[in-house]
C-alpha cells in the first residue's frame, strides 16, 4: 500500500515534533524561558520533587527522542513520567482530564508509549547506528580448516 511507504518518514516527523514539544516544556520549567512554569516565567528550584525532576526528564528525554537516540527507552521513561504526573498531580483535582487539566499529561503519556512501541522511524540516530552496526558485524570470509595461513612464522 502507498501509505506503508511513507510510514517510517511520518513516524520520524511525529517523533521529532513530540520530542520538541516535550523538550520545550522541560526547558521552560528548568530555565524559566518560553513562558514556562504555567506562564510565570519562573524556573523551578534545583532538585525539588517532583517538578524539577519531571522537567529534567522532559529536557533530556525530549532531546533523546528528537535525536532518535535510545528512542524506545527514552520514550518509555517519558510516558511513565506523564502517567505519574497525571495520577499524582491531576487526578486528585477531578476525575476527568478535561476537568483536572491533565489533558497534556494524558496525551504525552500515550504518545510516548506509541513511540516506544513503534520505534524511531528512519530519520533517527538509532537507525543509523543499527545500520552501521549490521555492516560491521558481517562475518569475514572464513578459510577452510587446514588451509595455509599468509604471513605466519613458525
Amino acid at each position: 500500500m502507498v501509505y506503508d511507504k511513507f510510514w517510517p518518514h511520518v513516524l520520524s516527523l511525529f517523533r521529532i515534533i513530540v520530542g520538541a514539544l516535550f523538550l520545550a516544556h522541560g526547558t521552560a520549567s528548568i530555565f524559566g524561558v518560553l513562558g514556562g512554569n504555567m506562564g510565570s516565567g519562573a524556573s523551578l528550584h534545583l532538585g525539588t520533587w517532583p517538578g524539577w525532576w519531571a522537567a529534567l526528564i522532559q529536557l533530556v528525554g525530549g532531546a533523546l527522542v528528537i535525536l532518535g537516540l535510545g528512542t524506545r527507552p527514552a520514550a518509555l521513561l517519558c510516558s511513565g513520567s506523564m502517567a505519574y504526573a497525571y495520577f499524582s498531580i491531576h487526578q486528585d483535582k477531578a476525575l476527568l482530564p478535561i476537568q483536572n487539566g491533565g489533558e497534556p499529561a494524558v496525551m504525552f503519556c500515550w504518545t510516548f508509549l506509541l513511540i516506544a512501541i513503534a520505534g524511531p522511524g528512519t530519520w533517527a540516530l538509532d537507525s543509523l547506528l543499527n545500520r552501521n552496526r549490521s555492516r560491521s558485524t558481517t562475518a569475514p570470509a572464513t578459510r577452510p580448516v587446514g588451509a595455509a595461513r599468509d604471513n605466519v612464522t613458525a
